[in-house]
């Protein structure tokens, strides 16, 4: 079983009582901008062993009749097609697919802003297809000089030409698809119009991570720096935090950067800001909920070793310069951290070595390490795949689930009809051959019923696997990195 590092009812409970405090200390009316990922937080996840996925809006819908959602996105995203990383969709989807989750949810989601507009093509069609689906659509516009100059941004000229977003509940989300959208600038536009309508509305942060109050060089914080080494976000003591207070704190880069300036606008708008450091605009209690750290550091450090290895895949793939994968590996040298602490991946290559192709190795929850070769019937992945769910079902090694008779029409199929030139079964189609021979075998379908164990396991790939296999693992939940290297010396690969 999964070892637990985090306490995930606690959290939900402090959190949102957190929230609460905060409202209640500006009289009743928070804009509360959320960076992040409100649904879908593996990385958060996979650090805080025990921390939901879906932790946060857990937490949100406590207080669901007290909220209300506003989804930022720039019209420059939706004009050059700006996608998720992780999910392969433009922004523009995105935005439509977290309004339905929210709603999903019993949350509500009445507003979309669409700033940086400037009249975009793009951004308007957009505008109008949200506007046929009945939300209602506001528009922010660049403002020159922002962050720095405050008297611009503070007139008539500035904020004045946003739209008042009107608003009805004492918390209001502000979130977006990704980050850039905007958020914190459709914050401080909000509390100047409600400032001009004779509301006071208070502002602040929520941020994962870094978590405030633990160490710097906490692998858990280290573990953020690998995150957004694309971004150079840099962990830092919060230098405002220690002189007011005398506490460490870690914040990062770009917040610190930035405070003197958004304090000086709160400050301009409201006649004085309650906030002495950008810590102190945070509401996150993250850290309080960690209840084993060991945990949480080994986990850390296999996320660290996990970025390190997408990152070198990424370099491999044309899809970055190496910069990324250079701080990693200078990140792990600093820190300690040794690619010898993820077994899997030692596994891997000897398994390769030996049968001189291909190999795949999988972690289970008892700390066994399954291989998978490549052979004529089905590619390592599927193989691999397919031997931990004998070892978790018991099935002795021998046993073969899915037969050559099976399989054999299969590869037909796929070379001679579909004209693929690889004959060796997927993970998909692999598990979509094993359930159908479930039908009849008992221990067929025995195996099928192993397969929410692999959640949370650790793998390790010698080759880039095709996308479908890595797509598969990521929906089954194993963690999978792979050797910077293709099967094959081809040009093109898919």
């Amino acid at each position: 079983m999964r070892q637990i590092g985090f306490d995930y009812e606690k959290y939900v409970l402090v959190q949102s009582e957190n929230i609460r405090k905060r409202i209640d200390r500006f009289g009743g009316k928070l804009y509360l901008e959320f960076g992040g990922k409100l649904f879908d937080d593996f990385h958060a996840s996979r650090v805080l062993p025990g921390f939901r996925p879906d932790s946060k809006i857990r937490m949100l819908m406590q207080m669901k009749e007290e909220a209300e959602i506003i989804l930022v996105i720039s019209a420059d995203d939706i004009e050059r097609n700006k996608r998720r990383g992780d999910l392969g969709i433009t922004y523009d989807l995105d935005t439509l697919r977290l309004i339905d989750a929210f709603r999903d949810c019993g949350l509500y989601v009445p507003s979309v802003v669409i700033t940086r507009f400037q009249g975009q093509k793009a951004a308007n069609a957009f505008s109008q297809k949200l506007e046929r689906l009945g939300l209602r659509v506001y528009r922010h516009y660049e403002i020159p000089g922002y962050p720095s100059d405050t008297e611009l941004i503070l007139s008539e000229e500035g904020f004045g030409k946003n739209d008042y977003i009107p608003t009805e509940r004492s918390l209001v989300v502000v979130t977006a698809p990704g980050p850039g959208s905007g958020k914190m600038a459709t914050c401080l536009s909000q509390i100047w119009h409600e400032h001009k309508h004779g509301v006071r509305a208070g502002y602040a942060k929520f941020e994962t991570f870094p978590i405030w109050d633990l160490p710097l060089r906490h692998p858990v914080n280290l573990a953020y720096e690998a995150a957004t080494a694309d971004l150079s976000d840099v962990n830092m003591i919060d230098p405002f935090h220690l002189e007011t207070y005398g506490v460490m704190a870690v914040n990062y880069n770009r917040d610190v950067e930035i405070f003197p300036v958004l304090n000086e606008t709160l400050r301009s708008i409201w006649g004085e800001s309650p906030y002495h450091s950008p810590t102190d605009m945070g509401v996150n209690l993250i850290g309080s909920c960690i209840k084993d750290d060991d945990i949480c550091r080994r986990a850390a450090h296999q996320e660290i070793i996990r970025r390190y290895y997408a990152a070198r895949c990424a370099a491999r793939q044309g899809l970055s310069d190496g910069k990324e994968a250079r701080k990693l590996e200078m990140l792990m040298r600093r820190s300690d951290i040794h690619t010898a602490s993820r077994p899997v991946i030692a596994a891997a290559l000897e398994r390769a070595a030996d049968d001189e192709e291909p190999a795949v190795a999988l972690e289970l929850p008892d700390g066994r390490i399954i291989t998978g070769g490549t052979s004529d019937l089905l590619g390592s992945s599927a193989a691999c795949l397919l031997n931990a769910l004998k070892a978790l079902a018991g099935i002795e090694k021998e046993v073969q689930l899915i037969s050559r008779a099976v399989i054999e029409p299969i590869q037909h199929l796929k070379v001679d009809h579909m004209h693929n030139r690889n004959p060796r079964l997927h993970t998909d189609e692999t598990l979509i051959a094993l359930t159908i021979c479930a039908a009849t075998d008992e221990k067929a379908a025995l195996a099928v019923d192993q397969l929410d164990k692999l959640k949370g396991c650790e793998a390790h790939a010698t080759v880039i696997p095709a996308r479908v296999d890595e797509t598969m693992f990521q929906k089954l939940g194993i963690n999978l990195t792979c050797e910077p290297v293709y099967q094959n010396r081809k040009l093109y690969h898919n």
